[in-house]
């Protein structure tokens, strides 16, 4: 069975009443933030379609999936914020964030900067560490977090529910439309890396080419 069907009957399973469904939807999303390998897209997916087949209002499902990813990226950074690199080593903390996946978050970080928050939003396997990593190292602060991270939930949170909310009678067309979602996010993204990129290195470059006192550096 596949994972949209999966969470559309666990959604649907909890109660017929809207009620439910938007805190079962929350609920789900609110792991997704916690780093467990539920897919948030197909999650919203879900909801969207719930909505399309007339189990929940869409405009409040929206409003609902958009809740549920700020509230577990949210924890997660106060989380990091709170308790440091000692959150490092809680043992659920430790499974997903390890010395490796660190030191490749401290690398982002370096490159680009807090640009990598707003990224973060569209990167499954980076996005808890990196938010619990922006938390302990304090390289941003909780308001600016908040808003590069709400700023890129309001692009993705509504592509995703009305998406699905469209597609809910025509399963085939909504599941190819979401494949196909994906792979122009994960291009769009790419495309925005390299430019960041090659922004840091010029950036870099001009700097190792000027001597401290502002001159231009001669061989």
């Amino acid at each position: 069975m596949d994972i949209l069907q999966t969470l559309l009957d666990l959604f649907s399973g909890v109660s017929s009443h809207p009620y439910f469904a938007y805190i079962a939807v929350f609920s789900v999303l609110l792991l997704c933030g916690f780093g467990v390998p539920i897919p948030e897209d197909i999650s919203l997916v879900a909801g969207g379609v719930m909505a399309g087949l007339g189990m929940a209002n869409v405009h409040i499902m929206f409003l609902v999936g958009l809740a549920g990813v700020l509230a577990g990226d949210t924890i997660m950074f106060v989380v990091g914020r709170i308790y440091g690199e000692r959150v490092r080593r809680f043992r659920i903390v430790a499974r997903y964030l390890t010395p490796e996946r660190y030191e490749a978050v401290q690398d982002k970080f370096h490159k680009y900067g807090n640009r990598v928050m707003f990224v973060a939003r569209f990167l499954p396997g980076l996005r808890s560490p990196i938010f619990l990593t922006a938390g302990m190292t304090r390289r941003i602060s909780f308001w600016r977090f908040i808003a590069a991270d709400g700023f890129a939930a309001l692009i993705s949170v509504p592509i995703w529910v009305y998406l699905g909310y469209y597609g809910a009678d025509n399963r085939a067309w909504l599941m190819e439309q979401v494949h196909a979602g994906q792979r122009g996010i994960l291009l769009v993204l790419a495309v925005l890396l390299v430019v960041v990129a090659c922004l840091w290195w010029r950036k870099r470059s001009k700097a190792r080419a000027t001597l401290p006192d502002g001159t231009a550096g001669t061989d």
